[in-house]
């Protein structure tokens, strides 16, 4: 990815600092190009132009001995950049819904998704506290001192475990999440969902669905963390941008952002287990998920 202009980064920083900022293709996690009408699977990794956290949450074992279902749930980062040869690709999923958890400045500043013709787009906002618009001030600031206020000294990690424990706290957050695992157990069809950079929204709620139906929390923590093989490629050369433009001396500082870590995913299992008793109550009674719903999800998804 070659920097032609300053105002190439500006503008990516403002609205995709913990995204890329011109993503490629799968690369180097031995995904093939996608064939337009074919299955852009490659492994659990998914071969689509235009995108590099996307992934299946088929095939983890379950306690009982079974698995769960290739095919039928799959977690991207946001679809709004995609190339006509990045949705072609996605077309061969036979998605029915693209759940998008971005919320309304997001998607007004990132744009709507790009998605194959008869796949619904459904929004399902949760917040993110302004996180990328904070990180485009502190970075555009470019002053060292300021930036090294505002992330160093532990402040970035603590931004981040706040923004955790609040998928819990904020209702409107809980009613989100609860609605789409909700549309996932009762869709006939794969359903795909994202948020920006697919790994913190994306991530707790793909954690959820998988600790629901029966996968050990260990076995959910390592798909979480999966997005950090996945994104270190772009996420170095959005560090390396902003500091061949001038941006930032220590562009290191947006590690702790760009990154998911087992302390902001235990913020987020800390706060349910502490506010609901356990993680199976802030299933039920945080997220709005009745007996019912949990077998249709474990239906879909288990086999």
């Amino acid at each position: 990815m070659k920097l032609h202009t300053r105002a190439v980064v500006a503008a990516a920083v403002t609205l995709a600092v913990l995204a890329p900022v011109a993503p490629a293709a799968a690369e180097g996690h031995g995904a093939p190009s996608a064939i337009a009408g074919a299955h852009p699977r490659a492994g659990r990794v998914l071969a689509v132009p235009g995108l590099v956290n996307a992934r299946d949450i088929g095939g983890y074992a379950t306690y009982d001995g079974k698995s769960t279902r290739w095919g039928v749930a799959y977690r991207t980062e946001s679809l709004s950049k995609l190339t006509a040869d990045g949705v072609a690709a996605l077309a061969g999923l036979g998605l029915d819904e693209a759940i998008d958890l971005r919320t309304g400045p997001e998607v007004q500043a990132d744009g709507a998704d790009q998605l194959p013709a008869g796949v619904t787009s459904v929004p399902l906002a949760v917040d993110d506290t302004s996180l990328f618009a904070f990180m485009g001030q502190v970075v555009r600031s470019k002053d060292p001192v300021y930036q090294e206020q505002q992330l160093g000294g532990g402040k970035a990690e603590e931004r981040m475990e706040s923004l955790y424990r609040g998928f819990v706290t904020n209702s409107a957050n809980r009613a989100a999440l609860g609605a789409a695992v909700k549309r996932i157990a009762s869709s006939s069809k794969p359903v795909l969902f994202h948020c920006s950079s697919g790994k913190d929204r994306t991530g707790v709620l793909a954690f959820s669905v998988l600790r629901a139906v029966g996968v050990p929390e260990s076995t959910a923590q390592g798909d979480y963390l999966l997005s950090n093989a996945l994104r270190a490629g772009v996420d170095k050369a959005l560090r390396d941008q902003v500091k061949a433009a001038g941006y930032m001396e220590n562009p290191d500082l947006l590690i702790p952002l760009q990154e998911v870590r087992r302390e902001y995913l235990a913020a987020f299992v800390d706060e349910a287990t502490a506010d609901y008793g356990s993680f199976g109550k802030f299933l039920t009674a945080g997220l709005g998920l009745d007996a019912a719903t949990l077998a249709k999800l474990r239906g879909r998804l288990v086999g």
